[in-house]
């Protein structure tokens, strides 16, 4: 079967988008797919093709090699990671058109997918450069309120290595007190789970309930966003983001970085002082243990140690002097 001839790329698109909204992909990830599906349609009407009809194997084909060769406006070529989820976006779009019968068979289907390496994280924390972070907002400013509330948040993604966007959506019974745990409620991929917490954390948790929140909540939101702005409004994650960054910048350690970092660095800090590998999978709530084995390259420090301990060829042997005659 082929498209039906009135049927354009741009619709065939947003028919495509509508069913993946259908099947409760989230707003994240629908936004993206638009882009990346979006980017592809606006080069290929520019080459001419505007029906779906005219999407083929050597258009796809095309459109790799023209993000293989694309530049940025530093010069530099697009990293494999954006070719990857660009075209990781049409292979999903080319198979639902074969299944919808929109189109006989599926153009992207030979699409190979370049190969991506497993970074390592580009920065982590000492637990020292931590507190000195964490000192940081003013608890006795002009806005002692919002000074509480960031030093909670602060304590909070350290202890607890949440995603940003996890960390927003904390609402106050989210924390269980006598549990030593938070709820994260639609994590990635929609998953709900426990997460552990410290006891420091949750101790500013408590102390930011008694002292801030209800200075910066609206009546009657008891039951709300654990941590709003000073209007009163949830989080975003824009909103959280500059505000973590502002404070690693005025710490003033030489490193750049914001609310993953704090992550990268809960992860890091537990593998060195002993962890299970799969604890600490459990904890950033990754679904893949692949995922979390880049950390085992960061906490080489630790390794170290172990190796020194325990490897009998580690210690180099004291020289040995032939006889006298």
């Amino acid at each position: 079967m082929s498209a039906p001839e009135n049927l354009t790329l741009e619709n065939a698109i947003a028919r495509h988008l509508a069913h993946l909204r259908a099947l409760g992909y989230t707003p994240a990830t629908l936004t993206a797919r638009a882009w990346h599906l979006g980017l592809f349609r606006q080069w290929a009407e520019a080459r001419g093709v505007a029906s779906l009809a005219d999407v083929t194997p050597p258009l796809v084909a095309r459109w790799q090699r023209h993000l293989a060769q694309q530049r940025k406006r530093d010069g530099q070529p697009l990293c494999s990671r954006t070719q990857r989820v660009r075209l990781a976006s049409l292979r999903m779009f080319g198979r639902w058109l074969a299944r919808e019968r929109l189109l006989a068979d599926d153009p992207v289907a030979a699409l190979i997918l370049p190969r991506v390496g497993q970074p390592l994280p580009k920065a982590w924390l000492s637990a020292a450069q931590v507190e000195t972070i964490l000192a940081v907002p003013k608890l006795d400013g002009r806005r002692p309120a919002a000074g509480l509330r960031d030093r909670t948040i602060l304590e909070t993604l350290y202890s607890t290595g949440l995603r940003r966007m996890e960390l927003v959506r904390l609402a106050v019974p989210d924390v269980d007190f006598a549990g030593g745990a938070v709820r994260v409620r639609q994590g990635k991929g929609k998953k709900d789970r426990v997460t552990p917490i410290g006891e420091r954390a949750l101790a500013w948790i408590e102390k930011y309930l008694a002292d801030a929140r209800p200075k910066l909540a609206r009546t009657g939101d008891e039951a709300g966003p654990l941590f709003v702005t000073e209007q009163g409004a949830p989080l975003t994650v824009s909103y959280l983001s500059a505000m973590v960054t502002r404070y690693v910048t005025r710490a003033e350690l030489g490193t750049a970085g914001s609310c993953h970092l704090f992550r990268h660095t809960c992860a890091t800090l537990m593998l060195e002082h002993g962890a299970d590998i799969r604890h600490v999978q459990e904890q950033l709530g990754h679904a893949c243990l692949q995922t979390t084995q880049v950390y085992t390259h960061v906490s080489i420090k630790r390794l170290k140690e172990v190796h020194a301990a325990t490897h009998p060829g580690a210690k180099l042997a004291p020289p040995t002097h032939p006889a006298a005659p």
